[in-house]
């Protein structure tokens, strides 16, 4: 491939894992406000999934898969997306996107009390100050007199911190866990599972369903972005990235995603960005600077914003 091709395609990619998964969160924000949680969740992994199984049939990739492996991604699928993913997009029913993002930035820092708590790994030094760090940053964000006056803004609280937990859960499990050698195939059976959980929790909570003809134009054209961007592009230039540079230049959208979830929000929907959220926000991703100094990056629960 030529060089300035090549460079060309990491630039875009880097593009996508920044800017589209960071506009997620708007995106999820301007659906939830008209469409319930479960069931817009549900279509869009279901439907993406979908798209992405007609793309691998088409590069000629072999979609079969072992009794176990089919178990394990649809596991994998309700922990990443069908509770990690769900809870999030209930969540900003009550809560700004920028703040969502912010909070759910605190996710390496789970994900290292998580290891502590349930495989006894020590945790270092830099890791325990990025600790102290990341709590800070979230008690000064979430403790905000401008966010809990909000009408069930500590539910929305509670339910990202269980999503968290999930995400968490998640990336330990699929560190062992037998799971379809392609990464594009194994994501579109996570996408699949988790979807039609997704619409079976719809049902079961008795959300509301309406046809897209009947949504609004401005939430049928957000719908068709989470789609098509938000989990299919994006998830390509992911593990395109993952190929071609080194996880820890990939997980650098964990720094560069709730900035562009705060200033979109911002912009487009009129939230407010207060100081103490700025410094929250310093203090949080510095926190998440140590801990992912002295650890291998663990970034698969990125996808599926």
């Amino acid at each position: 491939m030529d060089k300035n091709k090549h460079t060309t395609l990491i630039v875009l990619a880097f593009f996508a894992i920044y800017v589209i998964w960071g506009s997620t969160y708007l995106l999820n924000k301007i659906a939830v406000t008209e469409l319930p949680p479960f069931m817009l969740a549900g279509i869009r992994f279901f439907v993406a999934s979908l798209l992405v199984f007609v793309i691998a049939k088409i590069l000629g990739m072999s979609l079969r898969t072992s009794k176990k492996q089919f178990l394990n991604v649809s596991f994998v699928g309700f922990l990443f997306l069908s509770v990690g993913n769900g809870l999030a997009v209930w969540a900003l029913k009550y809560l700004d996107s920028g703040v969502a993002a912010l909070q759910i930035s605190a996710q390496p820092l789970v994900i290292l009390l998580l290891m502590w708590m349930l495989q006894g790994k020590k945790i270092q030094p830099m890791s325990m100050i990025g600790v102290v760090l990341g709590m800070l940053g979230i008690y000064l964000l979430i403790g905000q007199q401008e966010i809990l006056g909000k009408e069930n803004a500590v539910f929305g609280i509670f339910l990202l911190l269980v999503c968290m937990i999930s995400w968490g859960y998640g990336s330990l499990f699929v560190a062992k866990a037998d799971l379809p050698k392609n990464h594009f195939v194994n994501t579109a059976y996570q996408m699949c599972t988790a979807g039609i959980l997704l619409m079976l929790m719809s049902l079961i909570v008795g959300e509301q369903w309406s046809s897209p003809l009947d949504w609004s134009f401005k939430v049928q054209w957000t719908m068709v972005l989470l789609i098509i961007f938000g989990s299919i592009v994006a998830f390509t230039a992911f593990n395109f990235l993952l190929k071609q540079v080194s996880p820890e230049k990939v997980a650098t959208s964990t720094y560069v995603n709730p900035i562009v979830a705060l200033v979109l929000g911002w912009y487009f929907l009129d939230e407010q960005i207060t100081a103490q959220s700025l410094i929250a926000a310093a203090i949080l991703l510095t926190g998440v600077y140590f801990i992912n100094t002295k650890r291998k990056i663990s970034i698969s629960w990125r996808f599926g914003r």
